[in-house]
């Protein structure tokens, strides 16, 4: 997350510990993904009940677009971790390197991608609507945490988010 503090703050901790975070944040990207697991690995594999799609677009195709977007999630979510990991290192700020600077949540947008990688490889419908559910989780995380930083950070924050988006990088 942006703008990790060390101070505590009533009202803003996580169970996880760190400050700023959405309370049921962590615990609930976990959830997700093995419910996404849990239902796209049989439809996908074994009963195939959604993947009408499947046959019209051939393989190889999706395997390439699926290795593209999960080569974007790789990169967000490593140069997201190494901001990160340097802030902590440092006083608080409002991070806007690297990933920072094209897209405010770039490790949740690599989750994301990470979804959208495992839909393209099976075009399973019925995981496309366990994904959209997942999108509104992080929407709803990302939210929580951009309200956390605008307090912390007042006008700083409010500028880097009228210039750097939520989730669609800039160039």
């Amino acid at each position: 997350m942006k703008g990790k503090v060390s101070s505590k703050k009533k009202g803003h901790r996580s169970g996880s510990g760190r400050q700023g975070e959405h309370p049921y944040g962590d615990r609930g990207q976990i959830i997700l993904f093995f419910v996404f697991l849990v239902i796209w690995i049989p439809d996908s594999f074994v009963f195939k009940f959604s993947t009408i799609l499947a046959p019209y677009v051939p393989v190889y195709l999706r395997a390439v677009i699926a290795v593209l977007i999960l080569l974007l999630a790789v990169y967000l979510a490593s140069s997201g971790h190494r901001a990160v990991s340097d802030e902590m290192l440092s006083s608080p700020r409002v991070l806007k390197d690297g990933a920072f600077a094209r897209v405010r949540h770039p490790l949740y947008l690599a989750a994301i991608l990470f979804y959208i990688s495992l839909f393209t490889l099976t075009l399973s419908l019925i995981s496309l609507f366990v994904f959209i559910g997942i999108s509104i989780f992080y929407n709803v995380i990302a939210a929580y945490e951009e309200k956390f930083l605008e307090d912390k950070f007042g006008q700083e924050y409010r500028d880097y988010k009228k210039n750097v988006p939520r989730w669609i990088p800039c160039v």
